[in-house]
């Protein structure tokens, strides 16, 4: 028998390597599409060339060797009945969905979640500030990745007037005292935030608006961000300054690079939490017990979804 499973006359070999193509397959399709997006902006703006751009075999095989850590690091917290929460902040179109589907693309969805909350009822907005976030944190052997988080206080309210000076200065009054106490509740917090130049994020928002497939993406307020660059600008410097403590510091992702802003971000997150490898008894699959009264009950054709590939 051939070690090589493409040619391997094993049945349960040949499945295997087709399923970890399927799987290959997944990443390819997203990868695809960001190449889609930098096709469409070819006609409507000269598209950057750094001539740095990662060599995509050695994207490929890292991104899927940090995947792999990935759901060690899962496994770690989940035997440990860790708490992890990482928060995922920065402009808008600085590329923090692309690194949150990476993160979580392998990862079982009971144990990491994202938190991406819409903006707050009325009801919301009469709670203490931090209330609706807190029954997104995790449980023990959880892990919650917030795509924005409690520090749009600090960005988005404050640029665009959604809060009164008052609660913008009370919000920094709080806000360390809260992720000091929740890292006394025995939380793992991570905070990163996700740098890009004016330049890129012009060319991301091109890209989108040109893009049939992305334009949901666009809403009034990105349009806004655009117009107020600067005012993001001094808001993020206060931020960071305000909020950078030794309990939770700010790490910053320079993130023009989209591969290598996805590999350095989650290379970093796993040096957040020492984790090994969790010892598990081997599986065996049962035999299959066979009934020879049963009989399968046949399925009317009408109900079956169309073959049309």
């Amino acid at each position: 028998m051939t070690d090589d499973p493409i040619h391997s006359s094993d049945p349960l070999s040949r499945q295997l390597h087709a399923e970890m193509l399927d799987s290959l397959d997944e990443e390819l399709e997203m990868e695809l599409d960001d190449q889609r997006l930098e096709a469409l902006i070819a006609g409507t703006a000269a598209a950057r060339q750094t001539g740095s751009d990662l060599d995509r075999r050695i994207y490929f095989r890292e991104l899927l060797r940090l995947q792999g850590e990935l759901v060690k690091l899962q496994d770690w917290v989940q035997h440990r009945k860790l708490k992890l929460v990482v928060l995922f902040e920065g402009r808008d179109a600085a590329g923090k969905g692309g690194v949150i589907k990476r993160i979580t693309q392998r990862l079982n969805p009971r144990i990491c979640r994202v938190a991406a909350l819409p903006a707050p009822s009325e009801r919301e907005r009469s709670q203490w500030y931090f209330q609706r976030y807190v029954s997104h944190l995790p449980a023990g052997g959880e892990i919650v990745l917030f795509d924005r988080s409690w520090y749009n206080r600090a960005g988005v309210e404050k640029v665009m007037g959604f809060c009164t000076d008052a609660e913008y200065e009370e919000f920094f009054r709080s806000v360390t005292e809260f992720e000091r106490m929740l890292v006394r509740s025995g939380i793992i917090l991570v905070k990163y935030w996700f740098s890009i130049t004016d330049d890129e994020q012009q060319k991301r928002f091109l890209m989108r608006i040109h893009d049939p497939l992305k334009q949901w993406k666009l809403s009034p307020m990105d349009m806004e961000s655009r117009r107020r660059w600067e005012h993001y600008t001094r808001a993020k410097e206060i931020m960071l300054e305000r909020s950078h403590i030794a309990e939770a510091p700010w790490w910053i992702v320079e993130a023009v690079d989209k591969k290598r802003a996805r590999l350095n971000c989650i290379h970093h997150l796993l040096g957040q939490v020492p984790y090994g490898e969790v010892d598990r008894p081997a599986i065996a699959l049962p035999e299959r017990v066979y009934h020879p009264d049963y009989l399968r009950a046949p399925q009317a054709k009408e109900i079956f979804v169309p073959a049309v590939y």
